[in-house]
């Protein structure tokens, strides 16, 4: 289940730390209820949004039209994931986080749903955008906030100064374009900063830029989740890559 790639095992303390106090958490907390009756409730939706999707296109959807539900049921997280990832926010004690991608919003809501963040997160499509927001806002998630933009603007435009705990790249599932996002965040870390990138497995190139970012002189720790990626900048770890089965 847990393999590195320089055969040394889990001798980081920190990763060691990591995987058994938060991904092996099989503690309850109550926001796990309130992200899953939001999951079904999305479920269960009789609307239809016009996407405009900017990314590497769908695997599922041929039209534009697309009902609630079925991007809920196709392009939204599982619970599985929605749960680690609300989990890794109070272990790694996240303040300050960013999102590129918000689609429905589930992964948005399971970050914040932990009030101590203040998360900025990012749709180009105004439909998806609006599904979002009404979620947050029925939520009462006033520490969310979602703005209707590319990437590439956003990021353009971002103050120079501004650092984030965690960043989760989560859309257009093109490698050389989430590759470029990176190295455009990079100055937005910080010695605790953890990235995570959605789909390492998506396509070919997705996974070449996995590689490209691991490789990554400022990447001292990778893990590999099999669908996610995450990555560290610790300077006081020794390099390492994991591959680690939630």
């Amino acid at each position: 289940m847990l393999n590195s790639q320089n055969q040394h095992g889990l001798h980081s303390p920190f990763v060691y730390k990591l995987v058994t106090e938060c991904f092996y958490d099989t503690s309850h907390r109550e926001a796990y209820s309130v992200w899953k009756n939001l999951q079904k409730q999305l479920f269960k939706s009789h609307g239809v949004i016009q996407v405009k999707d900017l990314g590497a296109g769908s695997r599922v959807f041929s039209s534009a039209e697309r009902k609630i539900s079925s991007v809920a049921k196709n392009a939204g997280t599982t619970y599985k994931r929605a749960k680690f990832l609300h989990r890794l926010t109070y272990y790694l004690k996240i303040e300050n986080a960013l999102e590129l991608g918000t689609s429905l919003g589930l992964e948005s809501v399971a970050m914040g749903l932990n009030k101590q963040i203040q998360l900025t997160t990012i749709e180009a499509c105004p439909a998806t955008a609006k599904v979002a927001q009404t979620n947050f806002k029925q939520l009462k998630l006033s520490n969310i906030n979602s703005k209707i933009d590319t990437f590439n603007a956003f990021l353009k435009n971002l103050n120079q100064d501004t650092k984030f705990d965690l960043v989760f790249i989560d859309g257009h599932h093109d490698g050389e374009a989430t590759y470029n996002y990176f190295l455009q965040l990079l100055k937005h870390q910080h010695n605790e900063s953890v990235f995570i990138i959605d789909d390492i497995y998506w396509s070919k190139d997705m996974h070449q830029a996995w590689k490209k970012i691991i490789q990554h002189p400022e990447v001292t720790v990778s893990i590999d989740t099999f669908f996610w990626g995450m990555i560290f900048f610790r300077k006081e770890q020794a390099k390492q890559d994991f591959k680690i089965r939630l």
